[in-house]
């Protein structure tokens, strides 16, 4: 069974890894819609195909515009450290308990 300990905690890890990657992601489309980036450059367009998705369906369930600030980000960060607290944290607790 210690195998699949190790399975759950490496699936965790890893989880851990992307969720925290995906919120600095978000973190940097955030401070590149205060200036006016190239939209033509690799980075920026990344950046934007990788959020848009997520924001797109927060925008249009949530009101969360109001005076022209975006409240989307900052959703998109407190489900991503949900996630991290809820399911990385269970799945630690779970593989433990098969070591």
């Amino acid at each position: 069974m210690f195998i699949l300990g190790n399975f759950l905690k490496a699936v965790a890890v890893v989880l851990d890894y992307v969720l925290t990657f995906y919120m600095w992601i978000v973190i940097a489309r955030a401070v590149l819609s205060w200036v006016n980036p190239d939209p033509y450059n690799p980075i920026v367009r990344f950046i934007h195909n990788v959020t848009e998705p997520v924001m797109y369906r927060i925008r249009s369930r949530l009101p969360v515009n109001f005076g022209g600030i975006d409240f989307s980000p900052i959703v998109i960060i407190l489900g991503v450290v949900f996630l991290q607290q809820f399911v990385v944290n269970s799945l630690l607790r779970l593989s433990a308990n098969f070591m």
